[in-house]
């Protein structure tokens, strides 16, 4: 069974950067497309960005220009850089994986917590 473990997370002022990691296991990480979703206090679990097992990438409008998501299928892992960060940007986010044409998976990791506050 896939595996996910968020890090990263932390508090940072507005206008700040924070890079998250989420580690892959129990498969196959290059067959895998990628996404990172974000819960912010009361509201839906929304998705942020996706990355595909090419390297094609796509974003919500709202991170658009400011986030960024990669992948290094050496090492398992998918990252999100996340630049000029706002109060808005606060939220627990997760990664998901699925394979290409599937549904997300499920289930969830514990997330890390992006607090942007002055």
């Amino acid at each position: 069974q896939v595996q996910l473990v968020e890090s990263g997370g932390g508090l940072v002022q507005p206008g700040g950067s924070l890079r998250l990691s989420c580690a892959f296991s129990g498969s196959i990480f290059s067959r895998y497309v990628m996404g990172w979703y974000r819960q912010a206090p009361g509201k839906q679990r929304e998705l942020v960005a996706t990355i595909t097992s090419g390297g094609s990438a796509n974003y919500v409008e709202p991170v658009k220009g400011r986030f960024t998501i990669s992948r290094d299928n050496a090492k398992n892992t998918v990252y999100l850089q996340m630049n000029s960060l706002t109060p808005e940007d606060t939220a627990v986010y997760f990664c998901n994986a699925k394979v290409s044409g599937s549904s997300w998976l499920g289930y969830w990791g514990q997330g890390t917590q992006v607090t942007v506050s002055s």
